[in-house]
Parts: structure tokens; C-alpha cells; sequence
């Protein structure tokens, strides 16, 4: 038998173990393919059939975007149809990243024709890292004529580089009427807590103050919306559907610009304020808070050194005087402690009161001193309004108490604001026993009572209570909310709807007449043979109550003498004057505050006067109001034609 042997390297083979274990693996990869393929296929069904809509709906969101588009914001209008705040485009300076090569040797050929510093060069570059490389970049805003003119010579040896024109926001009454007015500024934190995020999608600008912040739901309109198809880029191919947005309404003011500018240029270079209002309706007519400021400042953000030249100017331009500023009303209170006295039998129209130059509490050896120091001699009530005489309301505040003072000084408006539709105001201070033992958790003395009666101590009033208390006594009592908000004209094709005047209350008087006597006394302060004001109001066209006001910046010693030629001039009196004209049928009341002016006769009366002279009579540029209830909008032509443009 032959014999099987093997050699190194030989390997036995068993063709039939072989073949099962091909067949086996064959199976095993047979059985893996078939639940890979239905892995797939099923993974495909929940894909395209299952997942269909969602699937559909994001490539869909991949290729169609929808961009909100910002409304244009309402014009801002005066009672007559003037522009207050309006849209001009301005033209910046974009560059399109993708379409320039060398993009420092742009910017360095560029700054031979427009002109650009560091900041503005850093925030381009900020703003550029965000933006996708097909979008134009701001360089510069707000380019002149010449500098657009100069670029677009040689635009084409930019490429990539524009002039884009855009919509700004401008003020040409910023120079009288900043503080009511206000500003737009660009969005920020604490505004995005606020607004609507659907409705400011598109808006770069919000109002930051005055009638700009307060009608803020009026001026900006609805958002508009563009559905454009766009390629993996990112970049629009075309336009699908649009929904233009809808523009802010041309919101109109009570004030008049013109009679705004008289007030302005009476009160010249002084500190302080002006207010004059429509006592029948509340309308004010005018406001002026001076120093004033330019509000264009902050239209697309201020520069530092324009803010900090602002905030560290002693005198405090932006600070609303008018609204907020609170002074001591002096004088001017005593015709309202003159009604009090005879409402309450305190004393009667033939009482007299003897005046000798001081007057003393019973008890008490403290003089608390007349402003005339011989006296006045024996005094009514009208003469004592007339003259002025401190020592008659000495003796009214005495007589009446605290409780019941201060009780008159709140029903004509003053320790709480009045509710004019904008802010900020303040309330002042019509001081009682109750807030100087929460302010300061003393009690009340006798002698703060007598101050206080004459409008000094603790009291104090805003140029807009004296304004709005003036028209109280001028509308014998009848009470009206003053307001700035004269009309809303919701689109060019509708007219304007007129505001209705809010009546709050009339003043209940046991004796009518009383308000004819207490008016009568401050005619005479006008033009009485001894009246405090009969110099400035000398040959009036019409007749008119007025009173004048002095306010004490500091206390002077009991034995010291007042003298203004020694006192700097910060620490001199404040000059006050409160008038209402014409007396037979009031149109106008009107406060003037001069901070440290002196004198309420020799400088805020004059003021008062030019004011009603040229409401009442007409000076150059300014007309006597109209006989129909002040409707002058009615036919704004070029208001309309400019709110339709912008």
C-alpha cells in the first residue's frame, strides 16, 4: 500500500467542510444586505413619505426668506401745519466686501473723497465681521451734498463701493422746541423689554423722549413683510410677495412755532422757562425750556465729546425746565390765597390790614419781613394783590392755617402734577403737616405756615402749574388738562382728527363774585396806579390780569439788607410773572421763570408781554389765533404733501 506523507508547506484540503462554511457565510452576508436594504428602504419611506411636509416645508425655509420691512416713521406737525420732525434720506457710504480685492487699498483711496476717522473706520469693521460678504457695509452716514457729489466722479475706480441713500430722521424745530419735541435713538436693552418684537423687526430707531417717546405707538407704523427666494448663498434672486408696511400717522401739537419763537427770543440767553396755554381748552400753545440743546445730536448717536460737553454744562441744557424745573411761585400764589380768605369769611373785601414793613406772630418778637421795607400802610385785599404786600398774606395764612391753605393750593393744580400727556413732570410741592412729617419727620411750625403764604419755604410750583393754575382762575374755576396732542391724521388721504379737550371739574365758590373781585385786583396789578406791573403792560391793546413774583434762592438774615449788586448772580432771586388776557373772554395764560433774573416786574413781565402781543395782537411772522377754535390745520397743504413724500 502506497503511503501519504506530508511535506512542510502542504496543506490538507476537505472539499466538503469547505463548501459548508461557503454556504454558511454566504448566508450570513445574503441575511446582512437584505436588513441593510430595509433598513434603507425604510429609512427612505420616513423620509420621503412620512416626513414629506416637514421636509418639504424646510427646504422651502432654505430657499424662500421672509424680510421684515420698517415703516416709515410719522411726521411730527405745530397746531398750523408746520414741520416739527420729518424723514430727509441721507446718503452713507457702503462697501461690499466680495466685490473689492484689496479692500485696505479701497478704504486709503477712498479717504481722498470722503472723509472718515478711526471710530468710524472700527465700527465698519465690526459691523462687516457680522454681515454676509454679499451685503454692503456702512462706512460713513449722513455724507454732504459735496462729498457725494465728489465720490460719484470716481466711483467707478471703486468697485464694490456705494452711495446708498437711507431715511433719517431731522428736526427743524430743534432750535425752540427740543424739549417737547424729543429725539428718536437707536434700540438697546431696556427698549427690547418693552416693544412689540414682531412690529420692530425692521426698526432700527425708537423714541428716547418728549413727544417722540410718548406717541411712540402713533409715529412708527406697522411693519411691512417681502418673501424673496434666495440660493445657498444666501443671496436674493427675486422678489416672491411683498406686503408694504404701513406708515406712522402725522401726529399734530397744540403748540404754535411762531408764538414758540417769540417766547424763545423774549427769554433770549436767561435760564428758565415759558409756558403759555389756551386756558378754555388746556392746549398749550407754547413751551420753552432754555438753555436749550440740539436734538439732530442724537440721531445717530452722539458723539462723546458732544455728550460730555452736554452733561457737565452747569446750567443743564437737556433738563426740561418747564416740566420738571420747581421753583418757588412766590407772589404769584396771593391772588388764590386772596380767593381762599374771602371763601372762607377768613376776611371781606372791606377788611384792612395794617402793614408796617414786618409782620409778628402773637408772641413771637421774629419779624418776618415785607419786600417793601417802610410798609405798605393800611391794605385790602385788592390793593395787597395790586402791590403786592406781604404782610396782608402774612395774616391770610395765618388766619387760614395750614390744612385749609394747602387745601386751596391742590384744588388749583399745584403738590401734584397736572397729567399733561408727556413726560417727565414732576409735582412740586404744596407743603402740609403730613409731607413734612413724612419728608423730614418733624412737625409744623407757625412761621412755616406764614412763608408758605406767600410762596416761599417748602412750596414749590413748575413754570407748567403756574401756567395751568393762571387759567384755572381765568376760567373762574373751570379745570381742563392741559394737553400737547391737538390732532392725528392716521394717512394723508384722511383729515385730521381734532382731540376733544378733557374738563375735569369746576371749582365749587359759595360766592361767584369773588372771582370777579380776586380778577379785578390782578388787573390792577397791570394796570393800576401802583401796580407791580404797570410798566411793562403800558399801553396794552387789550386787558389783561396778571401778578408778578419774586422767589427767594436763599434765606436772608433776620437784620441783613439785600443787595443784588453784592450777590453773584446764581444766588440771586428768580423772577416770576403769571398773566391771563384778554379778561372779558381768556385766550392765552402764560408763566414766564427767569432763574435768577431778579425782579418779576422789570424782567419776566416784559416777557409776559411780548407773548400776548403777539398772540393776541400780532407781531412780524405771527398771527392773532383764528376765530374758529384754532382748526389752522385744516389746510396744511405742504404738511400733507410732505407726510405723503417721507
Amino acid at each position: 500500500m502506497k503511503r501519504f506523507t506530508s511535506r512542510p508547506g502542504d496543506q490538507l484540503v476537505d472539499p466538503v467542510n469547505e463548501a459548508r462554511l461557503f454556504r454558511r457565510r454566504a448566508v450570513f452576508m445574503g441575511v446582512f444586505a437584505v436588513v441593510l436594504l430595509s433598513v434603507l428602504i425604510a429609512r427612505l419611506y420616513f423620509l420621503q413619505v412620512r416626513s414629506y411636509e416637514h421636509y418639504q416645508s424646510e427646504s422651502t425655509n432654505n430657499r424662500v426668506h421672509v424680510n421684515a420691512l420698517a415703516p416709515a416713521r410719522g411726521l411730527i406737525f405745530d397746531r398750523r401745519g408746520v414741520v416739527l420732525a420729518h424723514n430727509l434720506p441721507s446718503f452713507q457710504l457702503e462697501i461690499t466686501r466680495e466685490d473689492v480685492d484689496d479692500l485696505e487699498a479701497t478704504l486709503s483711496g477712498i479717504a481722498d473723497y470722503v472723509s472718515f476717522d478711526e471710530n468710524d473706520v472700527a465700527r465698519f469693521r465690526k459691523a462687516m465681521r457680522r454681515a454676509p460678504p454679499f451685503q454692503g457695509v456702512a462706512l460713513r452716514s449722513n455724507l454732504s451734498e459735496e462729498e457725494v457729489a465728489r465720490f460719484s466722479v470716481v466711483k467707478h475706480r471703486f468697485p464694490g463701493v456705494d452711495i446708498v441713500a437711507r431715511l433719517r430722521r431731522h428736526y427743524p424745530g430743534a432750535d425752540t422746541a427740543g424739549h417737547v419735541i424729543g429725539y428718536v435713538g437707536r434700540i438697546d436693552e431696556d427698549d427690547l423689554q418693552t416693544l412689540d418684537p414682531v412690529n420692530y423687526r425692521a426698526t432700527r430707531e425708537i423714541g428716547k423722549l418728549g413727544i417722540e417717546r410718548e406717541f411712540e405707538s402713533l409715529l412708527h407704523g406697522t411693519v411691512g413683510h417681502q418673501q424673496v427666494e434666495v440660493n445657498v448663498a444666501g443671496r436674493v434672486l427675486r422678489v416672491l410677495e411683498e406686503e408694504p408696511p404701513t406708515p406712522g400717522a402725522g401726529v399734530y401739537l397744540t403748540l404754535d412755532m411762531r408764538l414758540q419763537h417769540v417766547a424763545s427770543e423774549a427769554l433770549g440767553d436767561e435760564n428758565g422757562a415759558v409756558v403759555a396755554i389756551n386756558p378754555a381748552t388746556g392746549e398749550v400753545l407754547a413751551m420753552v425750556s432754555k438753555p436749550d440743546f440740539d436734538i439732530n445730536l442724537f440721531i445717530d448717536g452722539i458723539s462723546v465729546a458732544n455728550y460730555k460737553k452736554l452733561r457737565d454744562d452747569w446750567r443743564r441744557p437737556m433738563f426740561n425746565r418747564a416740566l420738571a424745573g420747581t421753583y418757588p411761585p412766590g407772589s404769584t400764589i396771593k391772588p388764590i390765597m386772596s380767593l381762599a380768605a374771602l371763601e372762607t369769611n377768613t376776611l371781606t373785601r372791606y377788611s384792612k390790614v395794617y402793614c408796617p414793613g414786618y409782620y409778628s406772630l402773637p408772641g413771637d418778637d421774629h419779624r418776618y419781613r415785607d419786600w417793601k421795607r417802610v410798609g405798605h400802610g393800611h391794605m385790602n385785599l385788592n390793593d395787597a394783590v395790586a402791590q403786592s404786600c406781604d404782610v396782608m398774606f402774612y395774616d391770610v395764612a395765618n388766619k387760614l392755617g395750614v390744612d385749609l391753605m394747602t387745601k386751596w393750593f391742590n384744588d388749583f393744580g399745584f403738590g401734584h402734577p397736572t397729567g399733561i400727556d408727556i413726560h417727565p413732570e414732576r409735582s412740586g410741592i404744596a407743603p402740609s403737616r403730613e409731607w413734612k412729617q413724612k419728608q423730614y419727620g418733624q412737625v409744623w411750625y407757625p412761621g412755616e405756615t406764614l412763608i408758605a403764604g406767600i410762596g416761599q419755604g417748602y412750596f414749590t410750583a413748575t413754570p407748567l402749574q403756574l401756567a395751568h393754575s393762571t387759567g384755572i382762575l381765568a376760567m373762574r374755576g373751570k379745570i381742563v388738562r392741559p394737553h400737547l396732542l391737538y390732532a392725528v391724521q392716521d394717512n394723508p388721504a384722511q383729515a385730521p382728527q381734532l382731540q376733544a379737550p378733557e374738563v375735569l371739574r369746576q371749582l365749587p365758590v359759595k360766592d361767584e363774585t369773588n372771582w370777579d373781585y380776586v380778577i379785578k385786583s390782578m388787573v390792577n396789578v397791570v394796570s393800576g396806579k401802583r401796580g407791580t406791573a404797570r410798566r411793562a403792560f403800558a399801553g396794552a391793546a387789550y386787558t389783561v390780569a396778571g401778578k408778578t413774583g419774586t422767589a427767594q434762592v436763599f434765606t436772608v438774615e433776620q437784620d441783613a439788607e439785600y443787595d443784588k449788586e453784592l450777590i453773584e448772580k446764581r444766588l440771586q432771586d428768580h423772577a416770576l410773572f403769571v398773566a391771563f388776557a384778554p379778561v372779558e373772554d381768556p385766550q392765552i395764560a402764560v408763566s414766564v421763570v427767569v432763574e435768577n433774573g431778579g425782579s418779576g416786574s422789570a424782567v419776566a413781565a416784559p416777557i409776559a408781554r411780548r407773548v400776548l402781543d403777539a398772540w393776541l395782537v400780532g407781531e412780524p411772522g405771527v398771527s392773532p389765533p383764528m376765530k374758529d377754535g384754532g382748526q389752522h390745520l385744516t389746510a396744511p397743504k405742504t404738511a400733507e404733501r410732505s407726510l405723503a413724500n417721507n
